[in-house]
């Protein structure tokens, strides 16, 4: 079992940048991919961007390429998604998950690949 704990949303203005953190607790990130979604009012969770296992393989959804990057601290056992050139249609609550699907070079994206997930941080992009 692992908990995920997800900070460091907020509101920010259109263009500016924030930085997600998502702290593990109960057992070690490195034996799972993670993943970061998010879920607008009225909408349904999609997928925005995932790391592997080994954090060597990332993948991003095509409307944050080039402006939101995930990365891995297995030491402090940390996932965090920088966000950059932030727009309003970004603003959704942003949950992390982990996953143990596939090997160590898998970068899900699916939501049911994801066994645990963390309660979600507001982000607001104010226009």
């Amino acid at each position: 079992q692992v908990q995920l704990d997800e900070s460091g949303g907020g509101l920010v203005q259109a263009g500016g940048s924030l930085r997600l953190s998502c702290a593990a607790s109960g057992r070690s990130l490195s034996t799972y991919s993670m993943g970061w979604f998010r879920q607008a009012p009225g909408k349904e969770r999609t997928f925005v961007a995932a790391i592997s296992r080994n954090g060597w393989n990332t993948y991003d959804e095509d409307s944050v390429k080039g402006r939101f990057t995930i990365s891995r601290d297995n030491i402090k056992n940390t996932v965090y998604l920088q966000m950059n050139s932030l727009k309003p249609e970004d603003t959704a609550v942003y949950y992390c998950a982990a996953g143990s699907a596939g090997s160590s070079w898998y970068s899900p994206r699916r939501l049911d690949e994801y066994d645990y997930w963390g309660q979600g941080t507001q982000v607001t992009v104010s226009s």
